[in-house]
């Protein structure tokens, strides 16, 4: 027989059982050819409802048959035994009931279909009325004393009244299954007998063609590379903020913003007053209190145009490069930690302005990195030099100073290894990275690099790239975080060391002391003109 038939008969015969309808549930669980011992017991329950107790041992009997174990089916059989006289079996299924209770104080038949609890003190309440039957007054208290002490944790039954019946000599009435309790199948598989179409027809919500009766699907259409761009109404409805005063991250997940800084809110406020927006390519946490609302249709110079385009952007491409076979990658050494009795000097306004001097400067550390804001006037015969590190430094050294002078002062100022540390520069209309000429050729200066009496450098610590060649350098276009241990990560505006073409889709580079592999379609290549 098929599941689904039994399923669909069993359910049946259970709302007839819910309406009252008992031939109706008897003729629905008889056309199951294949009953089971919970269809078995409802037609058991069903015959009890009629008052047919031989047809009801009989379906009881079958039950049994198909589950031995079932302590329900016993405890009902033996109440139905003490209804016919024949103590003896009832007083043994009382046995076989209190047995395959296994100890449990209750059994829950709800996980079966069941709804009704057997409490042990039942079938040894059941036990105690078999006795009373048969006319052994004194076992039927002992009996009646145990279900005593296992009651504290049922409920239902009046055993204190029992105990008076007792002492009268009166027969006490077995307890039962009550009538309409019966198993029920699963609410999910009922559910399921019903065919449901899945797929569904499709239907026009939206359509540039009026009178639209959907012919079928268009192609997709090619996405252009950009940044998207919410279609508002004005600044009432914008999602476009700006921040009136300028935010340092505090916290973890928080953003740090400068003033008039343009946002987009993705998200809610929380109970802390914080917001989720989205800000150069990053998202993260701002205070509500800073923000105003920005009306984005009055900005039409070409610079605010710009500003508003770092909003969500798009992935480089529409589908990602296939991955090239891994293989070993030489891999730099890792850095060395900054020293920690050499602190990053404290971080000073722009708007601080240093103590006139009579003669010379004399510039340390910390006084350098205070003064960032606003480097120092060069002298005659002297450069300022702005260096970037992890913070940024300034000081003041001759023009005929060399290369590795130079790089000796920034090494003690920062607190690392000169061997450690390369210097680079951007020419002139450039936004990539060089290396200086006195990397590669000993004898060149800071004038070289100099214009109007100040040089700007970048310092980044790396370890010396052992055997290998730079083929030319790239730009990184976007953030690119690793995917796998033999990725190459960088962030947007990175400088990258080309190193080796894997395949026409990926390449081999380096950047901030790590060599790995990337996707060449996030990074792009200046002209040398």
């Amino acid at each position: 027989m098929l599941y689904n038939v039994l399923l669909r008969l069993w359910n049946e015969s259970v709302q007839a059982v819910d309406s009252k309808d008992w031939e109706g549930a008897l003729a629905k669980l008889e056309q199951i050819s294949e009953p089971t011992s919970r269809t078995l017991f409802n037609a058991a329950m069903v015959h009890l409802a009629l008052g047919q107790l031989g047809l009801a041992l009989r379906s009881l009997d079958f039950t049994i048959a198909k589950d031995e174990r079932l302590a329900v089916a016993f405890f009902q059989r033996a109440a139905v035994m003490m209804q016919v006289d024949r103590l003896e079996e009832a007083l043994s299924d009382c046995i076989w009931a209190q047995k395959h209770m296994r100890e449990n104080v209750v059994i829950d038949y709800r996980q079966l279909g069941l709804r009704y609890k057997l409490y042990s003190w039942q079938v040894l309440y059941n036990a105690s009325a078999v006795y009373c039957r048969m006319g052994q007054w004194e076992q039927a208290m002992s009996t009646l004393l145990s279900a005593t002490q296992e009651r504290g944790q049922g409920r239902g039954g009046s055993i204190e009244a029992a105990f008076t019946s007792i002492e009268r000599k009166e027969v006490l009435e077995p307890l039962m299954v009550p009538e309409g309790s019966v198993f029920r199948p699963r609410k999910q598989e009922i559910d399921q007998l019903q065919q449901r179409d899945f797929l569904g027809k499709a239907k026009v919500i939206s359509s540039m063609i009026p009178n639209d009766d959907f012919g079928g699907f268009e192609p997709l259409r090619q996405q252009k590379p950009g940044f998207y761009e919410p279609k508002t109404d004005g600044p009432q409805g914008s999602r476009y903020m700006r921040a009136r005063t300028p935010y340092l991250a505090r916290g973890p997940g928080q953003l740090t913003v400068p003033g008039g800084a343009m946002v987009f809110l993705f998200g809610e406020e929380d109970r802390d007053g914080m917001i989720n927006v989205f800000h150069d390519g990053q998202s993260g946490l701002l205070p509500v209190s800073i923000l105003e609302p920005a009306d984005i249709k009055k900005s039409k110079s070409k610079k605010d145009k710009q500003h508003l385009l770092s909003g969500i952007p798009l992935p480089p491409e529409l589908e990602p490069p296939s991955r090239p076979q891994t293989r070993p990658l030489s891999r730099a050494p890792p850095r060395v930690s900054r020293s920690s009795d050499t602190p990053p000097p404290s971080y000073m306004t722009a708007t601080h302005t240093p103590p006139a001097a009579s003669g010379p400067p004399r510039y340390t550390a910390n006084a350098a990195s205070s003064q960032a804001g606003s480097p120092p006037e060069a002298e005659v015969g002297s450069v300022v030099v702005k260096v970037h590190y992890t913070y940024n430094i300034a000081l003041s050294v001759p023009l005929d100073t060399p290369y590795e002078d130079l790089k000796e002062r920034i090494a003690e100022k920062v607190g690392q290894s000169a061997a450690q540390l390369r210097l680079r520069h951007k020419k002139h209309g450039s936004r990539v990275l060089t290396p200086l000429p006195g990397e590669v050729e000993p004898g060149h200066t800071v004038q070289e690099v100099s214009e109007a009496g100040r040089a700007t450098l970048w310092c980044q610590m790396e370890d010396p790239l052992a055997n290998r060649t730079i083929l030319y350098q790239m730009v990184a276009l976007y953030d690119y975080a690793a995917q796998g241990p033999e990725d190459l990560e960088f962030s947007e505006g990175d400088t990258i060391d080309i190193l080796g073409e894997v395949n026409e889709e990926w390449l081999e580079g380096h950047c901030a002391g790590s060599i790995g592999i990337f996707p060449c379609c996030f990074v792009y290549r200046e002209n040398s003109s």
